[in-house]
């Protein structure tokens, strides 16, 4: 708004005032004589009180409650919550991968007939998704915290750090030498930004467990409630866990009020001396929702980079790769006739004819190597196969579900102790397991919450859910079984070999005798029809050892979780919280 004044007697005003904030100055430079001045004085006292008035109006309105009436974060006590909270922010390493509803499954011609991945309408909310597959960096990262916590000299913990470790020998091939990846692979810094390998299933999900401690860790030292650096003076018996903090703030840190009770400026205190945000939790937004392995329609939702496919609302479901087009070769003008992907081109091609038309790997390839696709997401076809979350079926049972769809949900609860507290794992009550291959590895760590399977009291009369393992739900158990007989059923503890039953994939047994050696029991029956069980897990997407058919994200094959290969790697997601999208004026179609 421009004002201009005429006067013969003209002099000079200036008027500084703040509105609302000290952030806000407002100069008025005028020419003007005395009389105008005056006026426009009045004026601005007029505009500066409704400006406060409004700010004042707006900031009671926001801290008090629109059920009771009752003020939100009176310092005198009562209820306190974020009222600031904007929205999630993105953890490290992640990108935003905005919700919706696509055609899940293979739209090409099927040539394989594995019938396994047959077209289905699935919607998915907003998630986060690793920009990169995790790398062997930031794998040893991880390997270097369990070495300083755990230290593999201590016996108690060995069995810690060995069942973290990646399987180097996967790079060994009986017709080929290898030993090179096998010696340096995981830990030369020449590798640091390729992705790691020789990983499975159970310890890629350890590894987001592990992940998820450490970002809260540092987001809780940054907001002021855990102590300057407590992040490195974690032990066995004294470190963190993200469950353990917003269920027993108490007991993280062995209990060190030193490190877990900080003088930070959220304190309040009520009139009579009572505390109250003294520790953070789910209310007041700076915890971050657990790292995770996406579900198997999110990775396919978020490698297939729909945002340009969009038909009346609905995706057309015809895209074939993470990048637009129905080759593996750009079309771009600039770098026409360049691979967009790691993977082998052709009987003994695994990285093109030297020269412009290699792509540039053999094995593995940096992370970044190749363009990502639309959603920021780097070699969602190509490099490494990825494993996922689910339990492999052969078909996605899409008449029950179509939101969110995962197979492999097993329920668990904390455990509590007889005084009503919740129990937590301390260095003696640490739980092995020897796995198939015979692996050793720890199930739960010191620190973290004990965990029990959910029981009658959260299933009785539930009609979602009516049991704690859900894995083989309505496809892989007895009922599913076009063998079943309930007049027939089989008898517990009744030989496998003699059950028909849908899924009868060999059972191999390892035990440890008391002198601590393996006795490894191989499933010899020739009565096995399948290899599918609920310990085997989906993984995605093709690898550098792959034909370009594996590129498809509709993809599907499945690997024991147990056991890890040279081509399968993986990435994390999280969940979004709160609004769908980023774009608050989002345009509509």
């Amino acid at each position: 708004m421009k004002c201009t004044f005429f006067s013969k007697k003209p002099c000079v005003i200036i008027f500084n005032y703040y509105i609302a904030t000290p952030n806000i100055k407002l100069t008025y430079l005028k020419s003007m004589d005395m009389k105008n001045a005056a006026t426009l004085r009045i004026m601005l006292v007029l505009a500066l009180s409704l400006s406060m008035f409004s700010c004042k109006k707006s900031s009671n309105s926001k801290n008090t409650s629109r059920g009771t009436g009752w003020a939100i974060n009176s310092n005198d006590g009562g209820f306190q919550y974020n009222t600031n909270f904007k929205e999630q922010a993105t953890a490290p390493g992640l990108a935003f991968i905005e919700g919706g509803t696509f055609t899940m499954g293979k739209v090409q011609d099927d040539v394989m007939h594995d019938w396994n991945n047959t077209p289905n309408q699935q919607h998915v909310q907003s998630f986060y998704m690793d920009e990169t597959e995790v790398t062997n960096m930031m794998y040893m990262e991880y390997l270097d915290w369990i070495k300083r916590v755990y230290p593999p000299e201590d016996p108690n913990f060995k069995a810690i750090y060995n069942g973290a470790l990646p399987d180097t020998l996967v790079w060994r091939n009986r017709l080929g030498y290898n030993e090179m990846m096998t010696n340096e692979y995981l830990r030369h810094p020449g590798y640091a930004e390729y992705p790691v390998v020789g990983v499975s299933w159970i310890q890629a999900v350890e590894y987001a467990n592990w992940r998820t401690d450490r970002v809260n860790e540092m987001y809780l030292e940054r907001q002021g409630y855990l102590a300057r650096d407590a992040k490195n003076t974690a032990t066995a018996d004294a470190n963190f866990s993200t469950d353990t903090y917003i269920n027993a703030p108490k007991e993280v840190y062995g209990g060190n009020e030193e490190i877990v009770r900080t003088d930070n400026n959220n304190i309040k205190t009520d009139a009579d001396g009572n505390e109250s945000n003294v520790y953070a939790n789910r209310g007041t937004g700076i915890l971050s929702p657990k790292y995770r392995l996406p579900t198997e329609v999110e990775w396919e939702y978020a490698a297939l980079g729909l945002t340009e496919l969009r038909s009346y609302n609905v995706y057309r479901g015809r895209k074939k790769y993470p990048w637009d087009g129905q080759y593996t070769r750009s079309g771009s003008r600039k770098v026409r006739g360049d691979q967009l992907a790691n993977f082998k081109q052709g009987k003994g091609d695994y990285g093109g004819i030297s020269g412009w038309s290699d792509d540039g790997a053999d094995i593995t390839a940096q992370v970044r190597s190749y363009e990502p696709n639309d959603h920021g997401l780097y070699d969602m076809a190509g490099n490494v196969a990825e494993w996922v979350a689910d339990v492999y079926r052969p078909i996605v049972d899409d008449e029950f579900n179509d939101f969110n769809y995962y197979r492999g949900n097993v329920y668990t609860k904390n455990a509590i102790n007889e005084d009503g507290t919740v129990k937590i794992v301390t260095t003696n009550d640490i739980v092995y397991d020897t796995l198939s291959n015979g692996k050793v590895i720890a199930r739960n760590l010191p620190g973290e919450i004990a965990q029990v399977p959910v029981d009658e009291n959260e299933t009785y009369l539930r009609n979602n859910f009516d049991t704690s393992d859900n894995r083989n739900f309505r496809d892989g158990d007895k009922r599913s079984s076009r063998y079943f007989e309930s007049f027939n059923e089989s008898e517990e503890g009744e030989d496998a070999s003699t059950t028909k039953k849908m899924y009868n994939a060999p059972r191999h047994n390892v035990e440890v005798d008391s002198a601590g050696n393996l006795i490894r029991e191989y499933d010899k029956t020739n009565a096995r029809t399948s290899l599918i069980s609920d310990e085997v897990r989906v993984y995605k997407g093709g690898s550098w050892r792959d034909r370009a058919y594996w590129l498809d994200p509709a993809q599907r094959r499945y690997f024991p979780q147990d056991m890890a290969t040279d081509y399968i790697g993986f990435r994390c997601a999280m969940s979004r919280i709160g609004s769908k999208s980023k774009q608050k004026n989002k345009k509509k179609n």
